[in-house]
């Protein structure tokens, strides 16, 4: 099951993230998908706050991959300059990938497939700012179903 919320403001989308966070577990895989802008991002630091990780979380985007820990550890990827799962294996970063935390990836198609997702967050910037974000988790239909009704 997917669900679509709406989020009018980049603050609504971090909250987002962070109430998305309740459902996530250790060995999770959430592909963050976007256009550049879209809140990617945003959403990674609103599910990181929502697992206890605090100070600054710069974009990964020239380090690939910056860990974090907080009551459960977080991994975030930015795979923009990948373009296959080779690169990905070469530059090490699958030891962090369905392990001790949860891994959230921008730009997963640079270097992951589809089927390796366990959860899947699709950011879309609509005309008038707002931004629609499209969640599906693995297994968790009926706690996303709770999620939506507390929009």
């Amino acid at each position: 099951m997917t669900v679509t919320y709406t989020a009018p403001t980049e603050a609504d989308t971090r909250r987002l993230g962070e109430r998305l966070s309740d459902l996530l577990r250790a060995g999770d895989l959430i592909f963050l998908t976007g256009d550049l802008g879209a809140g990617k991002s945003v959403m990674a630091r609103g599910i990181a706050r929502g697992l206890g990780i605090e100070g600054p979380m710069p974009s990964p985007t020239f380090t690939l991959m910056q860990p974090y820990q907080g009551r459960m550890n977080v991994y975030h990827f930015d795979l923009y300059r990948l373009s296959s799962p080779d690169e990905v294996a070469e530059a090490g970063l699958e030891e962090y990938l369905f392990g001790d935390g949860v891994a959230l990836v921008e730009w997963p198609f640079n270097g992951l497939e589809d089927k390796d997702a366990t959860g899947r967050v699709d950011i879309h910037v609509r005309d008038t700012g707002e931004r629609e974000i499209q969640v599906w988790l693995s297994g968790r239909d009926a706690q996303l179903a709770q999620l939506e009704e507390i929009r």
